[in-house]
């Protein structure tokens, strides 16, 4: 009975230490606490756009809500769900 004890207390141990760290992989996408900075990211992010006000202050949006934007100018949406799953009232996407 101690052995299944320590080996639950042990795999417990193990499952905390993965998540912690995949949380600080180097992963700059995601951050795990705290704030991102949105004026870099965002900054970035739009700096090809055509209409460079528009994207930023949708983006910026977009940043706070999911404090998280995607890599590059354009698509990577897929690395921040939250970000590509925002839409207007119209049904379109949101974030740049």
């Amino acid at each position: 009975m101690v052995f299944t004890k320590n080996t639950l207390i042990l795999a417990l141990v193990c499952f905390i230490l993965i998540q912690e760290l995949e949380i600080y992989s180097g992963n700059q996408h995601m951050v795990a606490a705290g704030q991102i900075d949105c004026n870099d990211k965002c900054n970035y992010r739009c700096s090809k756009a055509s209409r460079q006000k528009i994207c930023l202050r949708a983006c910026n949006d977009c940043c706070r809500i999911c404090n998280c934007v995607p890599p590059g100018t354009a698509g990577n949406r897929d690395l921040c769900p939250c970000y590509a799953s925002i839409t207007t009232h119209d049904e379109k996407l949101k974030c740049p």
